[in-house]
């Protein structure tokens, strides 16, 4: 019996090794590495869609902190600014806020000086000629009247002499008379043209003198003041750059700073193109401050722009789009940056998987899903998407698991289809694509590539 047992000892173990390798060749190498993947459950809850941008809080109200807005008036077109306060400073009204280069105007102030000396001095000779000139005009009537009330008493004595010297007498009274008549027509017109010749130069003058004032008033505004009391922001150039010492000054964009009201803050942020078709003013925003994370702020979306931008450092075209905070909080100043979760749309009790875990071929949507003991492909009819998971309508069911990676080898996995599901062709193609959509209402939004 003992000879028996060892002669059947090795065929028992020979046959028992090879049933196992038979075993081990005959299951699917898919299904032998399928408790090694990761897998992720069908979710059933409310969907949310939502677009992430990083803005910037500004103050929704503000006061202007403008230089000389009379600059243009004396041909000062632009300058620099010399020095500036930093930025957050509070101040009080009327302090300085910032000092204007005063070089530009300088050089009016000494064009307009000499002018205005320029003009006294004509003021002054149109004066004193128009004093001699009417002096002289009166002198003449006198002695034009004196010689008339002489010719009218040579004229009286004429009458007890010859015809022809009371004739005489008689013709050089009439030219004395017309002599005094013409003198006074003089003087009157000489005093009218005093009193032209004195207007003009007088108004060239009041000019020289109104520009010199202007332009003193001007400078005198080249130093900024607080309009009112508040925090001191420095507002932004048009490449993004805030104005500072060196910073350019023009007449047509006399903004120096800004004093904003702190009770009313938005955030300003920039949405791409692709984005922004999903915003809508009036859109829920929840919005945290990088500054500090555990501050869960709510907002708005009250401005969307209606053409995009090039911004520095972007490759795409932007819009920009402003965000109002809900209520005030004292903690939050300009200039913080914010992260922005946009709500666009919200799905209720729907089913929904890891992006992660949908692939496309030929324009159907597919998951690997597990069945018992067994890998299935699933054909799936998806809805809307969002940076992490997608809307399943059809194809599951919830708690169902499924992959996040397909298996490397799907040979011998059954697929199993959705009746009458029909594969997206993109418009003026022949070539079916994944789904797209906009929006949640949509009917299908894209997935992943096919991987």
């Amino acid at each position: 019996m003992e000879h028996l047992r060892r002669r059947w000892l090795p065929i028992l173990v020979a046959t028992l090794l090879l049933g196992g390798s038979i075993a081990w060749y005959a299951w699917p190498s898919s299904a032998a590495g399928a408790g090694t993947m990761l897998t992720a459950p069908v979710k059933q809850g409310d969907f949310k869609v939502t677009v992430m941008a990083t803005g910037e809080l500004r103050a929704n109200k503000f006061v202007q902190i403008t230089g000389p807005a009379a600059a243009q008036s004396v041909n000062v077109y632009q300058t620099k600014i010399a020095s500036i306060i930093p930025e957050g400073t509070v101040v009080k009204s009327g302090d300085v806020i910032a000092e204007l280069d005063k070089q530009p105007a300088a050089a009016k102030l000494a064009d307009l000086t000499l002018n205005v000396q320029k003009a006294q001095a004509d003021y002054t000779t149109a004066q004193l000629d128009s004093t001699l000139n009417l002096a002289q005009a009166r002198e003449d009537v006198r002695t034009a009247e004196f010689a008339l009330e002489e010719k009218k008493l040579l004229k009286e004595q004429a009458k007890y002499e010859a015809p022809t010297i009371q004739r005489q007498a008689e013709i050089d009274y009439e030219k004395a008379q017309r002599a005094w008549e013409q003198s006074k027509r003089n003087l009157s017109t000489k005093t009218k043209q005093a009193v032209a010749k004195m207007s003009s130069v007088g108004a060239d003058l009041g000019r020289q003198q109104n520009q010199l004032k202007n332009i003193q008033e001007v400078m005198a505004d080249f130093t900024v003041r607080a309009p009112a009391p508040g925090m001191v922001i420095y507002v932004r150039e048009w490449n993004g750059k805030k104005k500072g010492v060196g910073s350019q000054w023009t007449a047509w964009d006399p903004t120096v700073a800004t004093l904003p009201d702190l009770t009313q803050m938005e955030s300003q942020t920039y949405v791409n193109e692709v984005d922004v078709r999903k915003i809508a003013v009036g859109q829920k925003v929840k919005i945290t401050l990088d500054a500090d994370p555990t501050k869960k702020l709510n907002g708005t979306v009250t401005q969307i722009a209606n053409v995009g931008e090039q911004r520095p450092n972007q490759d795409s075209k932007v819009f920009e789009v402003k965000i109002e905070v809900a209520g005030s909080d004292t903690t939050l100043r300009p200039g913080m940056t914010t992260a922005n979760e946009i709500l666009t749309a919200s799905v209720p009790n729907v089913l929904f998987v890891p992006l992660e875990a949908v692939f496309s071929e030929a324009g159907y949507q597919y998951v690997y899903k597990k069945d018992g003991s067994r890998l299935v492909r699933q054909m799936i009819d998806a809805g809307s998407m969002n940076d992490n998971e997608i809307i399943v309508r059809r194809g599951l069911k919830k708690d169902d698991l499924v992959f996040l990676t397909p298996p490397a080898d799907t040979a011998g996995i059954r697929t199993e289809k959705i009746e009458g599901l029909k594969p997206v062709v993109i418009p003026g193609t022949d070539h079916p694509t994944a789904p797209s959509a906009d929006s949640a209402k949509s009917v299908t939004l894209p997935a992943k590539p096919k991987r």
